[in-house]
């Protein structure tokens, strides 16, 4: 109706720019609104200041920001799977049920209506997302290893050892969870030397053994260089076989 009625006081003007246009429409807008209404006897502008005017509350300090959600169960390795993408919560909700608030810019994960984890959004399909608190604590020793470091080093080992741990990384579902015996591995040098760890590896690699505890054994019973031959029988290694030494 108001638009109806100025585009009528305006159809026979014309005008050489949008500011002149928009001055006359404000003119005709402030006459309509300070003009008492008919049946009322009161006008638009009065009306506003009386009713609509006291219930108005100020702006949100942030513009509206779209949001997904989706439910999600914390996996073993503590994390929690949005595009392809792993974001880590509290170690304590593994297997538990959670929230994801999804936004182009943030991952804000809930556990029964409580805020437990908030990430900024990354889009590198295939890695994780990681805050040190929510790592038990045997896993924060190792913080401070990267893949690129773990396998660097491996290789200064020799190429037996970086094909074991490269193995040991692409066996888990997450190669965070293969950490933990790529550096005992790595560790195993400072006892045996390089050159014998890495033999280690080697026979590790034709036993088809992927473990810390595998290598270490190996390397405490001397059969890092023991013969492949099919005739052998085969050596038994984990971790709960201790050998005869153990009661000697």
């Amino acid at each position: 109706m108001v638009g109806r009625w100025i585009l009528a006081r305006l159809r026979h003007r014309r005008f050489f720019s949008l500011v002149e246009l928009n001055a006359a429409i404000r003119a005709l807008l402030d006459e309509i609104n300070n003009r008492p209404m008919r049946g009322w006897g009161i006008s638009r502008r009065a009306l506003f200041a009386e009713l609509d005017q006291p219930a108005l509350v100020s702006l949100p300090p942030f513009p509206y920001q779209y949001a997904e959600w989706k439910r999600c169960r914390v996996n073993l390795d503590y994390h929690i799977e949005i595009a392809k993408h792993y974001y880590s919560v509290p170690h304590q909700l593994i297997r538990q049920e959670v929230e994801a608030r999804i936004t182009t810019t943030t991952v804000e994960i809930f556990h029964r209506g409580k805020r437990v984890a908030s990430h900024r959004r990354s889009l590198r399909p295939h890695h994780p997302t990681t805050v040190a608190d929510h790592m038990p604590s045997s896993h924060r020793r190792y913080r401070d290893w990267t893949h690129e470091r773990i396998r660097r080093e491996a290789e200064t080992v020799g190429r037996d050892a970086a094909v074991l741990v490269d193995v040991i990384l692409r066996s888990r579902p997450h190669p965070e969870q293969g950490f933990r015996s790529c550096i005992g591995i790595l560790r195993l040098v400072k006892r045996y030397g390089a050159e014998r760890v890495d033999a280690a590896c080697a026979r590790a690699l034709v036993l088809g053994t992927r473990s810390y505890s595998s290598v270490a054994t190996i390397l405490k019973n001397r059969r890092e260089h023991a013969p492949a031959a099919s005739a052998e029988p085969p050596l038994l290694i984990h971790e709960n076989i201790r050998g005869p030494g153990y009661y000697h």
